[in-house]
This record gives C-alpha cells, structure tokens and sequence, in this order.
C-alpha cells in the first residue's frame, strides 16, 4: 500500500520572493492611498478658489506621457499608461464622479474608447446616436462625450463632421483604438446565417473576409455593432459583427476571431465637451473653414499654414449645405491656438476665408 505524499515544502527562495511581493503591495496601497487624499485636497482647494473645472486633460496626458517615457519594463507601456490611467480615474472620481455621453448600447468600440480615455470610475451614457450624444453634452446632462471620427480603413465618418459645423462644443480631446471585429452569434459553431449585422463602417472593414466565408448572405447595416449583437442574441438565423464586450455582455459566441481585412484597422475617436484645454506637451487643432468663391481659394487658405512652418496632418471636405458645389474644410495641424505662431497664423487665414471656425485645441492622443 503506497503511503500519502507529503506536501512538498514551498522553496526558500520562492517564500522569500512572495514575501517581498506582500512587502511591495503594502507599499503600493499606501501610496494610492496618499495620491487619493492628495486628489481630494486638491479638489477642497480647487472649491475654495471657486474652480469647478476638475478635469484637466492635458495634465492627465502630460502625466502618463511621463509615465511612459521612464518605463523601463517589463510591463508594456501600453500596460502601464493603462494602470495609472485607472489610478487617476479613480482619484478623480472622489473629487467629482463624471457622466460621459457615448454612442450605444452598452458594448460598442466608442464606450471601450470611452473608457480608455477616462478609466472606468466615470459613469457612462449609452445614447442611441450621435447627434444625441452631441445634445446630451450641449445641454450638460453629461459631462463629456465620446464620438467616433474616422477610421483607418474606411475613412471618415461624415456624420460627426456634420454636426460640429452647428456645435458649440469644443474638441478636448481624441483617442485611437485597435478595432479587432468578432463574428459572433447564438450558435455553437460557424453555419450559414440568414443575415449578418452590423453597423456599415464595420461591414466595409468585413468586406473581404464575407466575400470569402458567407457569400450570398444579407448584409444588414444596424446603428451600432452593439446593437447588432443585441438584435443577434433574440435571432439564431443572424449573426453580429462586434467586439469582445459585446459578446460578454449579449452572451453571444466567437464564431470567428479578428475577421477585419486590416490587421492595422485602427479608429479614431473625439472627446467633446464645453472647455477649452491648456496646452500640453504635444497638442493638435482642428479648425473648420470655408473659402471665397474663387479661383485658388483652397490655395489661399493653406498659404498662412505653410509660411508659419505650421504643419496639417489631415484635411476633409464636406458640404457646406448652403449653395450648390460649395464645401467647408475640416483641417487638422499641429500645435495649440495659445502658440504664438499659431495664432498669427490663424489671423491670416481668418483674412482668406469666407468662414472659420475653431474647433479645439487638445492633446495629441497617447497610444
């Protein structure tokens, strides 16, 4: 008869090493602790001044731009951004909890940039479309809000860009996420469906991976991913085009992993709301503008740019809705409108341009 194995004794070293973790714990937890009560001290003296204004980007991005540059590993710096950002989320929570507006429902990329953006101690807004999230800010029910702007694959997305020519909210911000798209449905295994849904940029980013494995099948162009995982989950005839958070909370199935043509796919998000951020380390503007009807116009307009160095990274064009084959520009440039060469800058295009309108000037997005 075989006797009972004794437990086998934990190595010294590795005893000593959980011990040193227990030490290192503490020590975190202590600091926390004291950031927190630093956070709240903040916030008393911030009240007695008479500021309301709690949130302030550019120090928050300043901050985990530090975080990242003295990164020695072997956390990523991705990681590491991500864990302080939840430690000054949570801090900032106790000053002043924070409601940010984002296009629903629950489980949609815009709601993931959401929270990469502001931590997960903000309460956020599910509304059901963009225009909404826009008037949820403009109104102050929200504090912020989160809407999608272009995507690295499919281009812009027309309709925010509408929307900021009648707003009054500013840009404060911008996020890029990594997109990767889920086929998910009830069932156990991938079957032919009757119709896969989801919103349109998402079945554009699809396109080539459909065309390949579900030929034939419907196509439908919902609100939302989330909302396509929602319709799904009532529909085993249909499946959704979404991300992981949507599978979790539909409790749906990956039938398909990482289906986007682009492995790069990449989308780009704005944060809006009604405060003009201090410059940052490394800032961006975005202006709208319209030119005079004329021959070179759109040349005229870039000139001031070009003589003050002042760099574009991207321009749009949409219609102007005020007259045949007439357009406003969405421009987007380096630097903040508080920098000198900027602002001379901008005063010689206000000379040039039939319309302007600043947008914002706001921290370049960290990661």
């Amino acid at each position: 008869m075989n006797k009972p194995r004794k437990p086998s004794k934990t190595p010294a070293r590795l005893e000593d090493l959980r011990i040193q973790i227990d030490k290192l714990d503490e020590k975190i937890q202590a600091l926390i602790s004291e950031r927190a009560q630093c956070a709240q001290d903040v916030a008393s003296a911030k009240q007695q001044a008479g500021e309301d204004n709690f949130y302030r980007p550019e120090r928050e991005v300043d901050v985990l731009r530090r975080v990242i540059a003295r990164n020695q590993g072997p956390l990523s710096s991705e990681e590491m951004a991500r864990l302080f950002r939840e430690i000054m989320s949570a801090c900032l929570a106790l000053e002043k909890p924070m409601q940010v507006a984002f296009l629903g429902p629950e489980g949609t990329f815009t709601q993931a940039a959401a929270l990469k953006h502001f931590g997960h101690s903000v309460h956020t807004v599910p509304l059901a479309g963009i225009d909404q999230v826009f008037r949820e800010v403009e109104s102050g029910a929200a504090n912020f809000g989160v809407v999608p702007i272009e995507n690295s694959t499919e281009g812009v997305i027309s309709h925010t860009l509408d929307l900021f020519v009648n707003s009054p909210l500013r840009i404060c911000g911008e996020v890029e996420l990594r997109i990767h798209h889920h086929l998910l449905g009830k069932a156990k295994s991938l079957k032919k469906p009757k119709r896969v849904l989801s919103h349109q940029q998402s079945l554009a980013q699809c396109r080539e991976w459909l065309d390949v494995n579900l030929p034939g099948v419907e196509r439908v162009a919902v609100a939302s991913n989330a909302e396509a995982a929602r319709l799904a989950a009532k529909d085993v005839s249909a499946v959704a085009i979404a991300g992981g958070p949507a599978a979790e909370i539909y409790r749906l199935n990956v039938l398909a992993a990482n289906i986007e043509d682009e492995p790069d796919n990449t989308t780009r998000f704005l944060v809006i709301g009604r405060m003009d951020p201090s410059p940052s380390s490394d800032d961006k503007t975005s202006l709208l503008i319209s030119g005079k009807n004329r021959a070179g116009s759109l040349m005229s307009l870039l000139a001031p740019l070009a003589r003050h160095r002042i760099n574009m990274t991207r321009i749009e064009s949409r219609p102007a809705h005020r007259g045949l084959w007439e357009y406003v520009f969405f421009v987007d440039i380096d630097g903040h409108m508080q920098d000198p060469a900027l602002r001379k800058a901008i005063s010689e295009l206000e000379k040039e341009a039939f319309f302007l309108k600043w947008l914002g000037s706001y921290p370049r997005a960290v990661l």
